[in-house]
Order: C-alpha cells, then structure tokens, then sequence
C-alpha cells in the first residue's frame, strides 16, 4: 500500500510552509469517521461545497493552529464539525482531517499530527463516444488530448433548457442573452441550439477538486456534437488554451456494439468560432463547426443526432 502519511520531519515541513503564507485551502465538513464501518473519511450526504480560503484569509500560529480571517458566511455552518482541510505543498496534494472551533477571535482549526497525501484515484470510465484533439504546440509537435462526454450532459440528443438545475437557469439565461448576442453578429452559430449546453456550463458550480498532483492537464469535456459542430468544455489551464478563429484536427472514436473491438474513427477538421467563458474567466467553451468531414461521416454524424435518415 503506498504511504499517505507524512513522517515527523515532513510535518515540519509542510508546517513551516504553512506559518510561512500564501497557501490556499478548501475546507469541507465530513461525516465522523468512527461512526463508519470501513474507517475512511466520508463527505457529508448533503450537497455541500468546499469552501476556498485564499491566503489572505488565514494566518498560521507557530503552534500549528490556522487563525480565519473574514471567512466567507457558509463557514459558520462548519463550527463544531470535524472538516477535511487540503492544500498544496509543491504541487503535491495534501490534507488532515480536524475541527473547526469558534475561538474568541473567530474561528480556528488546529493543524493535527497526522497529515496525510491525497492518493491518486484511478478511475476506469468507459465510454462509447469520445474523441483525441490534436494540438500543435510552440515547439511544432503535435500533443493529443483526451476528450470525453461531459458528465450529466446528454449528447447525439437535442439539448433542452430543462436539463438546467432550477436554481442555475436564472444565471445561464444572463449567459443565454449575452452569447446569443455575440453569435448574432457573426452568425457563425447555427441555430444555436448548442448554446443551451454552454450556458449550462459555465452556470454550473464546478468546484475545484483537490488531486494527488497539482497541475495536471485533464480531458476536455464534450458537450455537444452533430454533424455540423462540436463544443468543448475546459477550465483554464496554461498548458491549453483554445483560441477563437483557429483550427484545430479532432479525430471522435465511437463503439458500434458493446464490444469494444468494433469502432469507428471519424476525423475532422473544425474551427473555433466562439470561445465563450463565465464570468469568472474559469470555465470556457470553444464552439467548433467542421471546415473538413467526409460526406459518409457527415450521414453518419446526422443520423446518429436526430434519429433521421440523411438524404
């Protein structure tokens, strides 16, 4: 089993980076694990985000007891309740576990003697659709990225305003009413069913997730495709950045059964001719149409959508 825990000189490591600043953290309450059987540490069943503290919000005590400073009012919902802290140390992803307590000058958390890595999870997901982007870089390569369905998002279906959360479709309308606007003066957006899928995106809360390594370069998300467009979800990241008006080679990977020895490999070529973001500057969408596809992959594309023979 690999080691999670950090060993004493470790710690004091990690603590003096801590006292030393400029270290965000999340927090986000858990379940009391001696309550559970398995002995892990469980996330609450409630929808709960983690709360981000930016460095200016804390202050850590030689003594190892992390002071809040103006934290954001969702917090007090955590006093008295044990939290998972995570944070950075050299891109490495660390956490413990301990108590939030309300202490005469706020609230604190007391930096226990067990701190521990985050482990690497593994995930195995398969998919019938999913696509490599092929991506050329500065020094004239050419890097591949995985593309994968978006998840919650229904695609080779026309997309539905209700498939928006409720309490999201207030803020993707504000979306709706801007993008729409901008796709009107180039009208390079089709019909702009598509953007239905992108104001849900960028209107949904996505909250940054704590991972063994920091940095890593992760799939895009697939949040659209027919025979004349493909929209791509991603978050900002310094390593790749779609550009509106460049082009870019896609090859989409599709299993015909259930067996994954027989599949289908379309290449296209596409354009970016939006890139929409939220408000943010986080969360950003590249809505592609093709500038190259085979006739008998545009058939296939088209009736693979809408269910309809391509005449």
């Amino acid at each position: 089993m690999e080691k999670t825990k950090l060993s004493g000189i470790e710690r004091e490591l990690v603590l003096q980076y801590l006292i030393d600043g400029n270290v965000p953290v999340t927090i986000t309450p858990v379940e009391n694990s001696s309550a559970e059987s398995d002995g892990k540490i469980h996330p609450l069943n409630s929808a709960v985000f983690p709360v981000a503290l930016n460095a200016g919000q804390i202050s850590v005590l030689k003594e190892g007891i992390i002071l809040l400073k103006n934290p954001p009012k969702t917090v007090s919902a955590f006093l008295d309740k044990e939290v998972k802290v995570e944070f950075y140390f050299n891109r490495v992803g660390l956490f413990f576990i301990t108590r939030l307590k309300a202490v005469s000058a706020g609230s604190a958390l007391v930096i226990p003697a067990e701190i521990n890595r985050i482990q690497d999870v593994e995930v195995q997901q398969k998919y019938d659709f999913s696509a490599v982007l092929h991506y050329a870089v500065q020094d004239g390569s050419i890097q591949e990225f995985s593309c994968v369905p978006a998840q919650g998002f229904q695609l080779f279906s026309r997309p539905v305003w209700s498939s928006i959360s409720l309490e999201n479709q207030k803020k993707a309308k504000e979306y709706l009413e801007l993008f729409v606007s901008s796709a009107k003066e180039t009208g390079k957006a089709g019909n702009g069913i598509q953007l239905v899928n992108v104001c849900r995106y960028v209107a949904e809360e996505q909250p940054e997730v704590f991972e063994a390594v920091q940095g890593r370069v992760k799939p895009f998300d697939i949040l659209f495709v027919n025979h004349e467009r493909i929209v791509l979800g991603f978050r900002k990241n310094e390593a790749v950045q779609l550009s509106a008006g460049c082009e870019y080679d896609i090859t989409m990977k599709f299993s015909l059964k259930s067996t994954p020895s027989i599949t289908r490999d379309i290449a296209v070529s596409c354009r970016a001719d939006f890139v929409y973001s939220d408000s943010d500057g986080t969360k950003f969408c590249a809505d592609c149409s093709y500038t190259k596809l085979q006739e008998e992959d545009c058939r296939f594309l088209y009736e693979k959508a809408t269910s309809l023979l391509f005449i």
